[in-house]
């Protein structure tokens, strides 16, 4: 059951990158939340203590919801490309989908 929940939160970010709803890497996520564009970031777990401090002070000061999830593998394959440990989801509506996967993944375990 653990991994469908995970399967279906990736599945939606690739369909974010292939929407183009969805920014990746530090500089581009971190833009994304300044500019205000970023409705949802995601931080990969075994992403570095310095960039989950960074994500979260930047998304508490600019009222951005966060979630940690995934590895940073699973994050970059996800939406083709390399390890990303962070990514900014752009669209409401994936962003509330994701939000609900995460949250079904967190009250199953």
């Amino acid at each position: 059951m653990k991994s469908l929940k995970q399967n279906n939160v990736l599945s939606l970010l690739g369909m974010a990158m292939k929407g183009r709803n969805l920014v990746s890497g530090e500089f581009q996520t971190l833009e994304a939340i300044k500019k205000g564009s970023a409705m949802l970031i995601i931080i990969a777990e075994d992403a570095s203590d310095n960039t989950k401090k960074l994500f979260t002070d930047k998304c508490s000061f600019y009222k951005v919801p966060i979630q940690f999830f995934g590895t940073r593998e699973a994050l970059g394959r996800a939406i083709g490309k390399d390890f990303r440990s962070s990514l900014g989801v752009c669209e409401a509506g994936l962003a509330d989908a994701i939000v609900k996967q995460l949250k079904e993944k967190q009250s199953a375990v």
